[in-house]
């Protein structure tokens, strides 16, 4: 790539495409695929493709109403349909963001605004969460200015899950403080392990004293639409604000996050602006506009891409898909459990699978799963990703694109298997 520098002079389109495929293509991850169970993959649906090239051929400014009535109203019907999902109300207000951090950014925002923190009282206003949040939300909290919120990290059970008591205990301690509890942050499906925090007994303390309750459930939100996911996301619905990613449960390309919140009239006060050159725009007000309710003016039309999809495809197969899912993840669980030497220290509640070898040989356990899991992508065959939990070195699957079935899973167990074995009989601290 670096060989052929932009210059005044043009090439073919087979020297691009060939420059494409041999510097961009080839290397690295391909998060499409179904042998990607390292990070939580996106991409691959070819009608996403399909509207993403119209959405950029045919240049619809998708900020505002009164500009592109279309593109906006696919928007907010898409985000109608999430609402319905998750059981939000019909008039709730969202965005469809670049993905989950912007989306969380939005939220944020919103919140810091509707609970009234203003900046001298952000020393004293204090946000909850668990060590399992993402780390994005602590970026949108710096990045709205709340990066001096006292931030309480909470205990968790066995399974990664915030305790409700620990909650209870924390704000009682910070109101006798004089401090002012006012954010509490839940996560439905953890990244690293894929826990969902107990939503419904999360959002009665924050409703008793009067918190934002924010669920990031840009992972796990769209197991909603599975059978047997519905249930373990009960309790999302007494949220203010939601995250979810169409980019991960959705299958849809990179570049797509959605952010819902309940009560319009709060995301509008932080996000919208008028200006004098826009005063035509006012005349248009059948749908919200989405550069009235996020930080972007200029706008992709990035709801083509699950629109198409979804309308070509229908949503049967995208439950289906996110029910396998599900499936896999407690297959692979149940065979791991069953292997020697192999410690799973946490039921999987969505398609996230945590795990790690103990040596026969006596090396250090540490050492021999961090070699383990580079033989695993040395290979290259499958991709795991690597995680820690405490002290301790765990491998990861990240069981969710479509593509995935029970074959690639069987694959990567005999991997493992093979190179458990190849590294017990080699060793060398």
């Amino acid at each position: 790539m670096l060989d052929s520098p932009i210059s005044e002079n043009s090439i073919s389109i087979q020297e691009a495409l060939q420059l494409l495929n041999d510097n961009v293509d080839t290397p690295g991850l391909n998060p499409a695929s179904p042998r990607h169970m390292g990070y939580i993959p996106g991409g691959g649906l070819y009608y996403s493709g399909l509207g993403d090239y119209l959405a950029a051929v045919t240049n619809k400014y998708a900020g505002l109403f009164y500009s592109a009535p279309g593109a906006v109203r696919m928007e907010n019907m898409l985000l109608r349909w999430m609402a319905g999902i998750i059981g939000f109300p019909e008039d709730a207000a969202g965005n469809l963001a670049s993905g989950g951090s912007i989306a969380t950014l939005i939220a944020l925002a919103t919140a810091r605004d509707a609970m009234g923190v203003k900046a001298r009282q952000i020393p004293d206003s204090v946000v909850y969460m668990s060590a399992q949040a993402h780390h994005c939300l602590e970026k949108a909290l710096r990045i709205a200015g709340l990066g001096e919120c006292p931030v309480r990290i909470l205990p968790m059970d066995a399974q990664y899950r915030l305790q409700p008591e620990a909650l209870e205990h924390a704000i009682t301690a910070d109101q006798k403080a004089g401090l002012r509890p006012w954010l509490l942050i839940a996560t439905a499906g953890t990244t690293d392990v894929g826990a969902i925090d107990p939503l419904l007994a999360l959002s009665s303390i924050a409703k008793k004293h009067g918190l934002w309750y924010h669920v990031d459930a840009a992972y796990g939100g769209f197991f909603a639409l599975a059978p047997s996911g519905k249930e373990k996301l009960s309790g999302i619905e007494q949220a203010d604000s939601v995250v979810l990613d169409p980019h991960k449960g959705l299958f849809v390309p990179f570049g797509l996050g959605a952010v819902l919140i309940k009560n319009k009239a709060q995301m509008a006060q932080t996000h919208h602006y008028q200006a004098n050159y826009m005063q035509d725009t006012l005349s248009a007000t059948e749908e919200a506009s989405p550069a009235d309710l996020s930080p972007e003016l200029t706008k992709h039309f990035r709801g083509l891409r699950l629109w198409l999809p979804l309308k070509l495809h229908g949503v049967a197969p995208f439950r289906s898909a996110l029910e396998e899912k599900l499936l896999l993840a407690q297959y692979v669980y149940q065979r791991l459990c069953h292997m020697p030497n192999v410690e799973v220290p946490v039921e999987p509640e969505l398609s996230v699978v945590v795990f790690r070898v103990i040596p026969s040989s006596g090396a250090d356990i540490n050492t021999f799963n961090q070699k383990l899991s580079l033989a695993v992508q040395q290979d290259g065959r499958v991709f795991l990703s690597s995680t820690k939990l405490q002290d301790s070195f765990m491998l990861r699957f990240a069981i969710l694109s479509f593509r995935t079935h029970k074959e690639t899973l069987d694959l990567a167990l005999q991997i493992l298997q093979e190179k458990a074995a190849e590294l017990e009989a080699n060793w060398q601290a």
